[in-house]
C-alpha cells in the first residue's frame, strides 16, 4: 500500500502544472519543427520535454533539489545521445545538428519545468524557437552571399600526364618550377595513366594562387620532353 501513502494531492497537482508547461512549451517547439518537416517533429520534441520534466520532478520529490541537480546531469547526456542519433553524414554534408540542438533545448525546458521553474521554462521555450525562426533568414541571407575570393581558402593541385619512363624526370621538373614560382609542393601522388603514361599529381601548400602564374608554369611544363599535358585544379576545402 505505499503506493497509496505516497499520494498527495499537493505533489500531484504540482507535477501535473510542471508536466503540462513541459507538454505545451515542448509542443511549441515540436510544431515548429514539424510545419518545416523535419526528422524530429511535434511528437518527439514534446515527449523529450515530458520526459525531462517526469525525471527532474520525480527526483525532486524523492531526493529535493540535490537530486533534481543530479537527474539534470543524466539527462543532459541522455538526451546527447539521443541527439547524436538525429546526426548524418552524408557525404562531405553532416545533416540533423539543428535537430540534435533543438532536442537538447526541449530537454532543457523539460527540466526548468520538472524543477517548478516554469518562468524560466517559457523563456527557453522563446529562446529555441526563436533560433529556430529568427535566426533563419539571417542565415539564408549569409548562405546566399558569394566568398570573395581573397577571405576563402582552397586546396591548389597541379596534374601532369607525362611518359611513363620519363616520370621521374617530369616530377623532379615540376617540383622545380613550381619553386621557382614560390608555390612548394606539399605532396606529390603518382598513379598509372593508360597503357604508357603516368599521371603526377602535385598539392601545393598555397591557399591561394595567382592564376597566369599556374598557367605559366604549366606551359613552361608542356615544352618539358616526354609531358603529353600538364593543368592546375582548385577544390575548397572542408
Amino acid at each position: 500500500m505505499q503506493a497509496l501513502q505516497n499520494l498527495n494531492l499537493d505533489s500531484l497537482l504540482d507535477t501535473l502544472v510542471s508536466v503540462s508547461a513541459a507538454f505545451a512549451l515542448g509542443g511549441l517547439i515540436g510544431l515548429e519543427r514539424q510545419w518545416r518537416q523535419r526528422t524530429a517533429g511535434l511528437r518527439t520534441n514534446a515527449l523529450v520535454a515530458v520526459a525531462a520534466a517526469v525525471f527532474v520532478d520525480m527526483a525532486q520529490r524523492l531526493g529535493g533539489n540535490e537530486g533534481a541537480v543530479h537527474v539534470a546531469a543524466y539527462v543532459v547526456s541522455g538526451v546527447g545521445f539521443l541527439g547524436a542519433g538525429a546526426i548524418m553524414k552524408e557525404g562531405a554534408n553532416v545533416i540533423g545538428l539543428n535537430t540534435a540542438a533543438t532536442l537538447w533545448g526541449s530537454a532543457a525546458v523539460g527540466a526548468c519545468a520538472g524543477a517548478d521553474l516554469l518562468g524560466e521554462a517559457i523563456v527557453a521555450a522563446l529562446f529555441v524557437l526563436a533560433s529556430n525562426t529568427l535566426l533563419r533568414p539571417v542565415v539564408n541571407r549569409i548562405n546566399r552571399r558569394p566568398v570573395e575570393e581573397e577571405s576563402s581558402e582552397a586546396t591548389y593541385a597541379v596534374h601532369v600526364v607525362c611518359d611513363r619512363e620519363q616520370q621521374a624526370d617530369v616530377q623532379e621538373r615540376l617540383i622545380e618550377l613550381l619553386e621557382e614560382a614560390s608555390y612548394p609542393v606539399r605532396a606529390v601522388d603518382q598513379q598509372p595513366f593508360g597503357q604508357n603514361d603516368a599521371e603526377i599529381e602535385a598539392t601545393l601548400y598555397a591557399t591561394a594562387v595567382v592564376p597566369e602564374q599556374l598557367d605559366a608554369v604549366m606551359a613552361r611544363l608542356e615544352s618539358t620532353p616526354g609531358v603529353v599535358q600538364a593543368f592546375w585544379n582548385a577544390s575548397a576545402q572542408e
